[in-house]
């Protein structure tokens, strides 16, 4: 029996679509069940070699015989992305393990402070990362070390696992940006799994291409797990220089992008034609940022629907989706089945299936003493139960006047102009030593092209100032600037915030 959620979301999918949507306690007893159904189908495509379910599930069988897993048991995973990190994750949640996911681009050290915080006994390295392992070889012995391509004497079955045994340990910057493991369960995993179905028709037997990273939750789940669910085929792409020679090649019909990325494909997909894009592309799922309707309603141009979500590491990535982007392009869609959602003094609380069990190795009470997981997120939900985010509780500018100030919320308001591509706002002092509030936008060039070089900044700016007049006097920015470069970004592509008073 089908929940009332569920069949919120069925109105927007095909009936076999919706009818073949089925629930696993595990990631091991998904796997067991499309590595068998889905044989001889290709899973992943590496470096242009592609392997069928079959083939994975025979590699990765090998390397469970070279580990020495327990139920429970925590395996340290540093592997970037390729096939040999499919394996590593396949190998070790499916022998009841525990994976934690280590961001390849961690030094040795950093690798050798992690195996005391996590507690893992055993690490499974890619051997162009072994140098990364130098302190953790030298200094724990005891840490037993795997490499991503051994093969045991003997191929290890998978095994089964409880739905509340804890499935992989992901890094978070949790509700207050400082980077901590959430732990998430087999069920929570496989909630965010089904979740990455609903509302798209044909999601089965589709075509991926992964140009995010598998140790960032979004990746993981909604890139190579749903992928993998689906029986869909997932090329890797292991440098982003090389993601569209990789979509011209594998023609992908389904993306799953941070909009950073979309940004940049639209670009070049107006520059260059459709078809940087490859001409069977139909959905674009996006999300880890705010996603400006600009890019729905641009990408709806060519044909493609743009699906913005939300979702945190701590709720296996997905919480809501939209499949009405283009009615609500504003709203981060519909929330999910199996979770709870309520709104405290504007910030939003989760309870469900999906919610983490909790942080590992620390105390931060984001948790209410009945079972509420406080995200940090300002959000509002509309009379038809859509979500919007409107900001982060951590964020929030107080101004000298008592005024409290959502930097999210104004920069929405300028993000919506077509020549902004995005925007920063945060305080700085003016000439007299005052508190201000200073706004930086990155222009979006490609709704530029017929303004003379010379002329941008101020276009630009004379819109910024319309904007800006309309805004109540409290959130007006006393300080416009146009960049001539994008700003810092996180290894998700994310935006970095300046610290407040930025000069």
């Amino acid at each position: 029996m089908k929940t009332q959620s569920e069949q919120i979301f069925k109105q927007y999918m095909d009936e076999e679509s919706f009818a073949r949507l089925r629930d696993f306690d595990s990631l091991s007893a998904m796997w067991q069940s499309c590595a068998a159904t889905y044989a001889d189908r290709v899973a992943i495509v590496d470096e242009g070699v592609q392997y069928s379910f079959a083939q994975l599930e025979q590699d990765t069988a090998a390397l469970r015989g070279a580990l020495t897993v327990k139920a429970g048991e925590r395996v340290g995973i540093l592997v970037a992305n390729s096939y040999d990190f499919v394996k590593a994750v396949l190998a070790v949640t499916t022998l009841g393990g525990v994976a934690v996911i280590l961001p390849a681009q961690l030094d040795a050290g950093t690798v050798f402070g992690c195996s005391f915080k996590f507690g893992f006994g055993q690490l499974i390295y890619q051997p162009a990362l072994e140098e990364r392992t130098a302190v953790l070889r030298e200094k724990r012995p005891d840490v037993h070390l795997v490499a991503a391509d051994a093969r045991g004497e003997t191929a290890l079955p998978a095994v089964e696992v409880a739905g509340d045994a804890p499935c992989v340990i992901m890094f978070t910057g949790g509700t207050t940006g400082k980077s901590k493991g959430a732990q998430l369960s087999n069920r929570a995993v496989m909630q965010g799994v089904i979740n990455s179905c609903y509302g798209l028709k044909n999601v089965f037997f589709q075509r991926y291409v992964l140009a995010l990273p598998l140790s960032h939750v979004f990746g993981l789940i909604r890139n190579l797990l749903a992928s993998l669910y689906t029986g869909s085929a997932l090329w890797i792409c292991r440098n982003n220089k090389d993601m569209f020679r990789d979509i011209a090649q594998f023609k992908p019909t389904i993306l799953v992008l941070v909009p950073a990325l979309a940004e940049m494909a639209l670009m070049l997909s107006k520059k260059f034609g459709r078809n940087m894009l490859g001409d069977d592309l139909r959905y674009i799922i996006c999300g880890a940022a705010s996603v400006s309707p600009y890019l729905v309603q641009e990408y709806d141009r060519y044909g493609i629907q743009l699906c913005p979500g939300y979702g945190l590491t701590e709720s296996a990535n997905l919480v809501s989706g939209n499949p009405e982007s283009l009615a609500k392009p504003d709203s981060v869609g519909i929330p999910y089945p199996n979770q709870e959602l309520k709104i405290v003094d504007g910030e939003l609380w989760l309870k469900g299936r999906n919610i983490m069990d909790g942080y590992v190795g620390e105390e931060e009470p984001s948790f209410t003493e009945d079972g509420w997981f406080r995200t940090g997120d300002l959000a509002r939900l509309d009379d038809d139960g859509f979500l919007y985010i409107t900001g982060r509780i951590k964020e929030i500018i107080v101004l000298p006047s008592g005024e409290n100030v959502s930097p999210a919320e104004v920069e929405a308001k300028f993000n919506a102009l077509p020549c902004v591509q995005d925007s920063q706002l945060f305080t700085c002092q003016n000439d007299r030593g005052a508190t201000v509030l200073a706004l930086e936008v990155v222009p979006r060039m490609t709704e530029l092209a017929g303004i003379a070089p010379e002329q941008i900044k101020a276009y630009v700016t004379a819109q910024l100032e319309q904007v800006n007049n309309a805004l109540p006097s409290y959130q007006r920015a006393s300080r416009l600037t146009v960049r001539d470069s994008d700003f810092e970004r996180s290894p998700s592509m994310k935006i970095v915030r300046y610290k407040n008073e930025q000069n």
